[in-house]
């Protein structure tokens, strides 16, 4: 988290981590047409040959929050999926508040997930992160297609792990919104307790947590659909 109290501004920073391909991006771009015109900013993507996003996509959503408090910035970034960019992996994670970890639900994507899972673990601890305490969640994308991990399976991962688990669809938005939200409430509540937030700003982490959310608009409300 970052403070800018001469702006009057508190910026949180989420990335969207994951194996190549596994649809970071398609995340980030159903976000940008979920939020409300008012409150999103830019999306700004860098494609090449070898990967769809070679640095990282970042979108700055901006709530205002009640009484007169200080203006809340959620940044989003994916960093790449190939693994002759981990460098690159490695600096987008610098200061990050929570992850979304999103893993390809087809069979045989297995071992790529496991591995940018632990590409991910290493990479938190070189920037001095501790991995068992950053919020994280994981998504379970492209359900929609053939030969994918069967829901019982997911269950049961979700089951011995600690981090929430998602089931979507992002092409067509579902279980997009619902990754989002899962992620930054734990990031809030965790910036909540480490800062008091409340206390300092009149941020009510309940309060605000709907604000977010109601500026999410369901995907029948934007144009994805089912």
């Amino acid at each position: 988290m970052q403070l800018d109290f001469k702006a009057r501004e508190l910026t949180v920073k989420l990335v969207y981590y994951g194996p190549a391909l596994s649809g970071k991006t398609t995340n980030l771009q159903a976000i940008h047409r979920l939020v409300s015109a008012e409150a999103t900013g830019r999306l700004m993507t860098l494609e090449t040959q070898d990967d769809r996003t070679l640095f990282f996509d970042l979108l700055p959503l901006t709530f205002k929050s009640k009484d007169s408090g200080p203006q809340v910035r959620i940044k989003l970034f994916t960093v790449p999926g190939q693994v002759m960019h981990n460098a690159t992996r490695r600096l987008v994670l610098q200061g990050a508040d929570g992850i979304a970890f999103v893993a390809d639900s087809q069979k045989s994507e297995t071992r790529a997930n496991q591995v940018a899972f632990r590409n991910m673990l290493d990479n938190l601890k070189e920037q001095g992160l501790d991995p068992n305490q950053l919020p994280k969640v994981v998504q379970f994308n492209k359900r929609d297609l053939p030969e994918i991990r069967p829901d019982e399976e997911i269950d049961r991962l979700a089951a011995k792990g600690e981090e929430p688990v998602f089931k979507a669809i992002a092409l067509r938005g579902i279980g997009v919104r619902e990754t989002f939200l899962g992620l930054f409430e734990r990031v809030w509540w965790k910036l909540e307790e480490a800062h008091a937030l409340k206390e300092k700003f009149g941020l009510d982490p309940n309060q605000f947590l709907q604000e977010v959310a109601s500026r999410l608009a369901p995907p029948e409300q934007t144009g994805v659909v089912p």
